[in-house]
């Protein structure tokens, strides 16, 4: 009993020497840290839908190189803190970090704003994944391109879904043939016909992938990129690597992108490290997009205005004139190719005695009215120098009120091709639009505003016409 304590004092003695520092603090050894991000990155990439490839493919892309990086470094550093870490690689599971989180941010709550920031934090990580490059002589891949595979030559020609798959007719509400709330049926596209005098197209081109980064070669075996079923061999070239990958290794898709990942494999100090590289595969037909436009223009509507009536009395011998000026109402504006004035009566006097002739007084417009009113002026005249005098007039004039009439303009749901741009007119007149875009078959967007850009769709206004040009080049 005696040596009982004797052993656990020594056992107490020795533990700071067999166990990582910080660990009896309960602080993680960059083992768990390193595990637990690479466990988030696949949740992240089992959570990634269209929207989230084509708004997050840099920043996802930049996690997993860097992932792969520390992951190769984990034997130089196994059973330690983040603390005890030289500073490139401590600065990596930071950074690495940062950009995990602001990507399941982006994820979670989807919005440009969030994946601006996801963009912003992959390329902070970015730049301490290069910063590993002098940190030690380990293996290291920097860059990848392409990242985007271009869809196959013709795949979208002569193609037909099979009868039992719903398809919405031609002029049904794009709110109902773009609703993408439930997972829809699928089925295999089938060719429409396929007669003999038609004669194979050309094979799809290979994709050539090129790796750039640092100490990529191989003590034995040359380096070896794997995609799908495909298993190649690369040419080395300074910091650099080049694979010539066929076009159907990395999948074949109709309607929706689909992400395909290929395997790097190098062999160094006798063991084998790999890195996993993804890649976005565009499908054959890249979706369709709809204009809706609410057309207003004005209708006149006219009637005839009669003034009132206005009366003007002069004295005897002496000559009275009286100007009122009348603007339309609200809306309306006056023709004044269709007005005319009215004398409704002129009267005079000599004495007591009532004679009209001795009134040589006037109606007419006045020569100095604004452009939008009428000015009318009515005048007293005696003939002789003892005639009272009294003139009434008023005018007529065609008043015009522009009512608004309006139009939905549908252009109904028109397919976008890899190969033909689409044209859809504009009204000019247009008080509205409504640009509805379904791409890859889960990516649906209705904007108000015509956009400069899509993802891999290229927009542009040509007089009266809008052009959109599906490219597998343009930025997502």
């Amino acid at each position: 009993m005696r040596a009982l304590p004797v052993l656990l004092a020594t056992l107490l003695a020795l533990a700071p020497s067999i166990a990582p520092a910080g660990a009896w603090a309960g602080e993680p050894t960059v083992d768990e840290r390193l595990a637990h991000l690479r466990s988030e990155q696949m949740g992240l990439q089992a959570r990634a839908d269209g929207e989230g490839w084509l708004g997050l493919l840099a920043p996802l892309g930049t996690a997993g190189l860097l992932a792969d990086a520390l992951a190769i470094r984990l034997p130089l550093d196994a059973g330690r803190t983040l603390d005890a870490l030289p500073a490139p690689r401590r600065q990596a599971y930071l950074a690495l970090a940062d950009l995990t989180a602001a990507l399941d941010e982006a994820m979670t709550r989807p919005g440009e704003g969030a994946r601006a920031l996801a963009r912003q934090a992959g390329d902070r990580a970015a730049k301490v994944l290069d910063g590993l490059a002098s940190a030690d002589d380990l293996p290291l891949v920097l860059q990848v391109t392409p990242g985007v595979v271009p869809p196959r030559r013709d795949g979208g020609a002569l193609l037909l879904v099979p009868q039992e798959v719903a398809v919405p007719p031609p002029d049904s509400r794009l709110t109902t043939a773009f609703t993408t709330g439930q997972p829809r049926p699928t089925a295999p596209v089938v060719p429409l016909y396929a007669p003999a005098f038609m004669t194979g197209g050309e094979a799809d081109p290979p994709v050539e992938v090129d790796i750039a980064g640092v100490r990529l070669t191989s003590d034995s075996d040359p380096p070896t990129l794997a995609v799908g079923p495909w298993r190649g061999e690369g040419t080395v070239g300074p910091e650099r690597l080049h694979f010539i990958v066929p076009r159907n290794a990395f999948g074949l898709s109709a309607t929706r992108s689909a992400l395909a990942t290929a395997t790097l494999a190098l062999r160094r100090d006798g063991r084998v490290v790999t890195f996993e590289l993804p890649f976005l595969v565009l499908p054959d037909r890249p979706g369709s997009v709809a204009l809706d436009q609410q057309v207003r223009w004005m209708v006149p509507e006219s009637n005839t205005l009669m003034s009132p009536e206005i009366m003007v009395r002069a004295p005897a011998g002496e000559t009275r004139s009286v100007r009122r000026c009348f603007d339309p109402p609200p809306g309306s504006h006056f023709d004044k190719a269709n007005r005319r004035v009215v004398i409704v009566e002129r009267l005079g006097w000599l004495d007591d005695a009532s004679d009209s002739t001795l009134n040589d007084g006037t109606v007419e417009f006045a020569s100095d009215e604004g452009a939008n009113q009428i000015c009318l002026l009515v005048q007293a005249k005696p003939v002789t120098a003892g005639a009272r005098t009294a003139t009434i007039g008023r005018f007529e004039a065609t008043l015009v009120r522009e009512q608004a009439q309006e139009h939905a303009d549908k252009s109904g749901v028109r397919a976008l091709d890899w190969n033909e741009p689409l044209r859809l007119p504009l009204a000019p007149d247009a008080a509205e639009r409504r640009l509805y875009v379904h791409l890859f078959d889960e990516v649906d967007r209705t904007l108000s505003e015509l956009p400069d850009h899509l993802p891999f769709v290229r927009v542009k206004r040509d007089g009266d016409t809008l052009v959109l040009q599906a490219d597998p080049t343009a930025e997502p």
